[in-house]
Parts: C-alpha cells; structure tokens; sequence
C-alpha cells in the first residue's frame, strides 16, 4: 500500500507543477498567475475539490503522444466564495498554451454538468490560445460541447467569465454566451482572429491591445462588462459580484435585515437644475436612493447614456438601469439599448428586482443610428422589460419623450409601481420640436411660435396628465423616493407573475 501511495503522491505533485517550472517562470514574469494560484485567490481558504487531476489527452498527431501532461491544461473542480458552493475550472497556459482539446473539454463538461445538477454558479478563469491545433476537428467538437453546456446553463445557473490573458478564435464564444465578462488591463485579449491573421486578410495594422484588449471591449464594443487593473482586483471583483446574484434561478436575491430609521433623502429636492436642458449626474439620484456604497456599476465604460449595476436597498439586492442625462443627454441609442436589454433579461432570469431611473429625451435619431439597426436593436430593450416578471419600480426624475417614454418600464409594459417627482415632463417630444412640427407654415413668426411653445410647455411639461389616466401611482416629493420605494418593494416580494406559455420569443438578447 505504502509503494502505491507513494506512486499516487508523486502523480499528485507532478500535475501541480502544470507545465514545469520554466514555463511557471515565465507567466510569472509576465504579471500573470497560475491557474492554480487564481484558485487559491478565488476560494476560500481550504475549500478547493479538484476533479480531473490526473485526466491526460490521448492523441499522438505532430508529437503529442510525447508532450502529456496531468490535468491536461485546464484545472477544474469545485469549491466555495464566501461560504457558497463554486464550481471552477482554470484554464492553465503553462500547459500547452492552455490549448483546449477533447480530454482538456470534458474535464470543463463535467464540472459544468455539475454546476447545473447542484445549482450553484460555474466561474471560468480563461487563458488560452485557443484550440489545440494538433488535434483538429476533435478539438473544435469539444468548444461545441462547451457551446452547448453554456446555452443550456444559460438563465439556470450564473455564469462568470474572467479573461486572464489570450482568448482566440472558438475561444471567445464560450465567455460570451456567459453572464458576465472581466478582463485585466494590459494582459487579457479577445479576439476572433488575432493582429496576424487581420493584417493578411483586411490590410490592417493592428496591436493586440488596440483589437481586442480589456479597454477596447470595455468601452468600444461592449464585450467585456468589467475592465480590471489586474488579476487580484479582477478575483475581488468576481467576489463582490457573486454577494449580489443567487444560486440559480429558484431563489431568492441575498438579503440582509434592515430597520426603517428616517428614509428621507434631503438632497434629492435639489440634484434636478431648474434649465430642463441642463444635465446632472444620475449617479447622485443612484446614491442618494440606495443603501451607502452599495452600488456595483456594469458596463461603467461603454454607453455611458445608460447606466446599470447592482445596489442593495433596505439590504435586499437589485438592479439598477438609469439614464444618464450627463452623457449625451440620456439619450437611448444602439449601444445603450442592447446594453440595458441584456442587463435586465439577467436580473430577471435571477429573481433580482428592479429599479428604473428615467430622465430620457427618447432615441438618438441619425443616419448611423438608423443604418446599423436602432429600430431592431431598441426594440431589444422593450422587449426585455415587457417581458420581465420581477419585481420593477419606476421613478420618471425630469424628462421621459416619445417612445422612450414605453420602453423605461412603463405602467403599459407591466411595471409594478411607476412614480414621478414635480419635475417630470412626460410628451411625445420636446415642445420646440413639437411646434416647429405642428405650426411647420408660422415657423418664422417668433411671438407665435414662442406662445405655442408656453402653451404645450403648460400642457406636457408635467407629470398629472399622465398621473390623470393612471400611468403614474403616484407623483412624489423627492426626498421620499427612497422609503417610496422600500415600501414598493416590501409590498412586491411575493410577486407572482408568469408569461404565457410558449416556446420561446423572437427577439434574442
């Protein structure tokens, strides 16, 4: 037994090395950990189960059969965060690269299938170069089994992805069909296909960080929702979005007990300018609303017209899709809708209630606007909130035109409690525009345009029209919306609400 302990132990010391040394050495030198060393950041101290340890690849094309080694590049397995079951896997580039072939995706299978049995989130630590080339077709089957086992996970489980250095080709579409994806600065890259291969093809001269690096997806294409300065602040990231999701989707967002003191928020009497063209920062109203330095900002560097994240209010979990009239005046365009779309379909495949922040001049109208797609693309945001079933409360702070108006969870798509404040201005436009539209034949009559101008100012500059027909629940002072909507959610946290049966809709998010 001794001698077969002793062969067990020495297998168990020569998977931990990963690929020698040297090549530890090198990532090291790099500013990049380990695959295992991410683990040990990651979980809590002690908890790790690795699954797969001694697995190897069994091919020998171009010289393989001499370059086996356990665990096969990938580490995997299972663990806990802050006392929450974890399933895992970190890809290992001191392996091969962190290649991905058949053995390498079964191991990842696995511990996604077990993911979905036990329904706890599944987090993957990406840093590969893509697929293990030797193995060719086998290794494109086996990012199809990972396609699969991500789609079918999709909305059941959370889903977490952290690029910890390159991600290309096949690569890329595991993470992106995932929930949420962090990059570190400088050293994670995401791209179909990498500066080489786009200067033969297109002619471009490229960098690697420029194509596809932490900044470029985090601001220019959206890709990535969080953008890390490096990989110990990307693990602490992964930590503190984990304390605001559930398990799965059959529970509960995390709570905390609270007890009301004085909800009242003096500051919001003051934060809206008395010039309805003057802008403020939304992220007052957000702070002022939510439980102090709870708010985890989403997406914080790309469509800046929109903000999202999660809070804790009355310590309860939710999410948060504001307008940002500071940044091109709130306006709802390509990026800001399919922004908002996918955040909100994922608070809502996970129970997490919503709060709505609405100051919005209505679609951002254009020539590229209308060329790539702001009718299909808005319509993704409309789409998500109409379909929502939780929890969902609006606050219309100042302007709220046109269609705009319908898409920010509107009484008309099923929100629960819809609120206004004194300053709120709810019109099919602007009352400029709307003149110049309606007395098109006087627009060179300035007294008359100017009285015209007053009287639908008068009309639609205001919130009781809409509160008239019922639109509004209510118009509140300011200073009350936070304990308006502590109440609003109190009264909402046994909301039953179920779609019609179907298969599913037509308009992918």
């Amino acid at each position: 037994m001794e001698d077969k302990i002793k062969v067990l132990n020495a297998k168990i010391t020569e998977a931990k090395k990963g690929g020698g040394e040297k090549r530890i050495e090198a990532q090291h030198k790099k500013g990049k950990l380990t695959a295992r060393e991410r683990i040990h950041f990651l979980l809590d101290e002690g908890s790790f189960e690795e699954i797969g340890m001694l697995v190897t690849h069994r091919s020998s094309n171009f010289g393989l059969d001499k370059q086996k080694i356990l665990g096969d590049g990938v580490v995997t397995g299972y663990g806990s965060i802050n006392g929450r079951l974890i399933y895992i896997f970190a890809q290992d580039f001191t392996v091969m690269g962190g290649s991905l072939a058949e053995a390498h995706a079964q191991k990842i299978c696995r511990v996604m299938d077990l993911a979905m049995k036990n329904g706890a989130p599944i987090i993957g630590l990406n840093d590969s170069g893509g697929a293990r080339i030797q193995e060719g077709v086998v290794s494109l089957g086996g990012y199809a089994d990972i396609f699969y086992k991500n789609t079918l996970a999709s909305g059941v489980i959370p889903q977490l992805s952290a690029i910890m250095g390159p991600c290309a080709g096949g690569a890329v579409y595991s993470p992106a069909l995932t929930d949420f994806i962090m990059m570190v600065e400088d050293s994670s890259y995401m791209f179909v296909t990498g500066p080489n291969v786009v200067k033969t093809v297109t002619h471009e001269e490229v960098s690697s960080e420029e194509l596809g690096g932490a900044s470029t997806h985090s601001s220019k294409s959206g890709v990535a929702h969080f953008s890390c300065a490096n990989e110990i602040a990307l693990i602490n990231n992964l930590k503190t979005l984990l304390s605001y999701i559930p398990q799965n989707c059959e529970e509960d967002t995390p709570s905390s007990p609270y007890n009301l003191t004085d909800e009242r928020r003096e500051n919001l009497n003051n934060i809206i300018p008395d010039n309805t063209n003057q802008p403020y920062d939304i992220r007052e109203v957000i702070q002022e609303i939510i439980d102090k330095d709870s708010f985890f900002e989403v997406h914080k560097d790309y469509a800046e017209n929109l903000v999202c994240g999660f809070a804790r209010i009355a310590g309860r979990s939710i999410g948060v899709v504001a307008n940002q009239p500071a940044f091109l005046a709130g306006v709802l365009n390509i990026e800001a809708s399919t922004k908002g779309a996918r955040f909100v379909r994922f608070c809502d495949c996970f129970n997490i209630p919503l709060i709505v922040l609405e100051d919005v001049p209505g679609f951002l109208p254009g020539t590229d606007q209308e060329w790539n797609g702001i009718i299909t693309n808005g319509a993704k945001l409309l789409y998500a909130f109409a379909e929502a079933t939780v929890p969902r409360v609006t606050v219309i702070t100042r302007k709220s035109y046109g269609g705009a108006y319908d898409v920010m969870s509107s009484k008309h798509l099923r929100g629960d409690a819809n609120y206004a404040w004194p300053t709120a201005e709810i019109a099919v436009m602007g009352a400029k525009g709307a003149v110049e539209i309606l007395y098109r034949k006087k627009i060179d009559d300035k007294k008359f345009i100017d009285e015209k101008t007053q009287e639908y100012e008068d009309k639609f500059a205001n919130p009781f029209i809409a509160a008239e027909r019922g639109f509004l629940d209510d118009i509140i002072i300011p200073k009350n919306t936070r304990y308006r909507i502590i109440q609003a959610f109190s009264k909402l946290k046994d909301k039953k609400l179920k779609n019609p049966n179907k298969k599913f809709g037509n308009i992918p998010l």
